[in-house]
């Protein structure tokens, strides 16, 4: 991947991770760069390309993370490794909420339009329960831990990261009995 590319995802996504997609404007993200409108076209046709390839590789360290965190634990302590990983990812990236949700709210008043923007935070969603299924949870056991991790990601935004936490850590606990 190119130097600049790089710098356009990582521009865009603090951006959009920070002020929302709607009022990020593409001046503002290649002021922000660094770069030309034409470089920015060059590895983008449009604002929308840009936003799914931002929320692709946001998917994947997500991920990545959730995945290095259970390969560090025994399956007795799995959804608390999981959930500890959740709340780094919080702690690491800030609490403005769930980067994918804010796409589905903000690209679904005209979906026919940006079908393709709420169609993938539709499927990260899915891919998450997905995720906890092949962890080794039953549907029901991986819907409870998105639900968690949901409430946990939308709480940080208004409460102590530390406060959810622990929360998050004792709703684990109590829910899977250990």
């Amino acid at each position: 991947m190119s130097k600049k590319r790089e710098i356009l995802l990582e521009q865009s996504e603090r951006l959009f991770d920070r002020h929302g997609f709607h009022t990020v404007g593409l001046k503002q993200i290649i002021k922000e760069s660094g770069v030309a409108l034409m470089t920015l076209y060059n590895h983008f046709h449009s604002k929308e390309d840009l936003i799914i390839e931002v929320l692709k590789r946001r998917e994947t360290r997500y991920l990545n993370q959730l995945n290095s965190s259970v390969k560090k634990t025994n399956s007795t302590d799995l959804v608390l490794a999981l959930a500890e990983a959740h709340m780094d990812w919080i702690r690491s990236y800030n609490s403005y909420g769930c980067m994918f949700l804010r796409a589905k709210e903000e690209y679904s008043l005209n979906q026919e339009a940006n079908s393709e923007i709420v169609g993938f935070a539709e499927k990260h969603k899915n891919d998450l329960v997905s995720f906890f299924l092949e962890k080794g949870l039953n549907k029901s056991e991986a819907i409870r831990v998105v639900l968690l991790f949901e409430g946990a990601t939308a709480l940080s935004e208004v409460f102590d990261v530390e406060t959810v936490a622990n929360e998050m850590k004792y709703s684990v606990k109590k829910l899977f009995s250990l």
